[in-house]
């Protein structure tokens, strides 16, 4: 099957690829309305472009968060990755603790997957990179082979759900394979840590993935509280033992959250591209689009 204008096209190039998965971006976006073309202008200057994951079967297969899928092509078969009633119930306790779709989409055979397009940056990472163990922060799942086990990871201590800002519980990816993650900065803006032995302390949930090796609490910056409040740092979190850390320069807000790239509905409005999910991105997108009308 050829599909023409996809990879021949000057507005498309590949960021990057590692394993059968390609992120393709977009240098622009073409597809705009005379309204919408000055904050299209800004958006490609500052980098604010649609990128989407495309996957090459070659008789293995993809896990996918549920809901990505945009077209696929070829022999390609769709299954639950559901192994049995008791296999659902575990994934629907996963998915309620780790914020993740308790039933993810596996994709075998022979053809491509191509994901919906996103805002965020996505990174290809090798899952041997870390050890044979991948923990994430929670919403950077995209896809990952099929040969990786996932699981419910808890933190070493309650104080790193109450005082740390983090969930009690994250997912790990474990074995040999590649995964792609949805990140609000790009992989050149994140800071690696790697530690032998060695401790690295967090001021705030800025650590959106580290290997699954590592020992995670939270603890007071100094020894005493008095000594925490009089520094103004208060708690942190702790990362011990030997492993990777990718670390984001900056927290994310909530107009972060937002992962699939907004459609003009008949209005002139934004939704959207999969049902039941918030498109803040757009909102933000329009927000930016009000701030420059201010200063033109």
């Amino acid at each position: 099957m050829v599909k023409q204008n996809l990879m021949s096209s000057d507005n498309v190039r590949i960021k990057t690829s590692l394993g059968g998965m390609a992120v393709m971006e977009y240098v622009k976006d073409i597809s705009v309305t005379p309204l919408a073309s000055k904050l299209e202008f800004y958006c490609a200057e500052m980098n604010i472009n649609r990128r989407q994951l495309l996957l090459n079967l070659s008789g293995n297969g993809y896990v996918v968060q549920a809901g990505a899928m945009q077209w696929m092509s070829g022999q390609v078969s769709m299954g639950s990755g559901v192994k049995g009633v008791g296999d659902f119930l575990g994934k629907f306790v996963a998915s309620k603790v780790t914020s993740e779709s308790t039933v993810k989409p596996e994709y075998t055979g022979n053809g491509q997957v191509m994901l919906e397009p996103t805002y965020r940056h996505i990174i290809l990472t090798d899952v041997a990179d870390w050890g044979g163990s991948i923990v994430l922060d929670d919403g950077l799942f995209l896809a990952c082979d099929n040969t990786l086990t996932q699981k419910v990871v808890a933190r070493s201590n309650l104080s790193s759900a109450v005082f740390g800002r983090e969930g009690l519980f994250n997912l790990s990816l474990n074995g040999a394979g590649v995964c792609a993650l949805e990140s609000i900065v790009p992989e050149e803006e994140l800071i690696e840590i790697n530690l032998q032995d060695d401790v690295m302390k967090i001021d705030g949930n800025m650590a959106i993935a580290w290997s699954g090796s590592l020992n995670f609490s939270v603890e007071k910056s100094s020894k005493s509280l008095l000594g925490s409040a009089v520094s103004g740092e208060g708690l942190v979190n702790v990362y011990r033992g030997t492993g990777k850390i990718w670390m984001a320069p900056v927290i994310g807000g909530s107009y972060a959250a937002g992962q699939n790239a907004p459609h003009e509905n008949a209005a002139g409005g934004q939704t959207g591209t999969s049902a039941g999910k918030k498109d803040t991105v757009g909102g933000a997108l329009n927000t930016i689009s009000n701030v420059l009308d201010i200063f033109s």
